[in-house]
């Protein structure tokens, strides 16, 4: 249990490292263009800077998982799985890991609002990325995120 709090701290750390440092580079929505429908994609090119870079790098975390290598539906899932945040802070952001925050802990909720009209299938795994599953591809991507 040690380990897995202390891995934790640390993936919070790099977290919070990308979100001050990070750059997202432009280049990246080629390839985000040959996954994402037209739709899809300028609902990703409106997230956040910090959100383009933690999803373009879960979706090549993906890339290299056994699990879910070949499954182009989660690799949308990767690229929107939190289009429902609304570009919080990094305070906001902390506080939610510290205390806890009703607004992101909402968007799941929110990010199935935007995608339900667009891509159903996706809304749905959009909407339960954060809950504990027993598909094992959900599980997978858990952790991935988590990194």
């Amino acid at each position: 249990e040690y380990y897995c709090e202390r891995d934790m701290i640390i993936s919070r750390i790099k977290q919070g490292l990308l979100y001050i440092f990070g750059r997202y580079n432009e280049k990246n929505n080629d390839i985000v263009k040959t996954i994402l429908s037209d739709e899809e994609f300028e609902m990703f090119n409106s997230m956040s800077r910090y959100e383009k870079i933690h999803s373009f790098r879960l979706y090549n975390f993906l890339l290299k998982n056994e699990v879910l290598k070949d499954d182009k539906l989660f690799f949308k899932l990767a690229l929107l799985h939190d289009c429902g945040k609304k570009s919080p802070s990094l305070f906001k952001r902390m506080k939610k890991v510290i205390l806890g925050d009703r607004e992101l802990e909402n968007h799941s909720e929110d990010g199935f609002n935007k995608l339900k009209d667009i891509n159903y299938e996706l809304a749905i795994l959009c909407k339960n990325h954060h809950i504990k599953s027993e598909d094992k591809k959900m599980q997978e991507f858990q952790k991935l995120d988590d990194k």
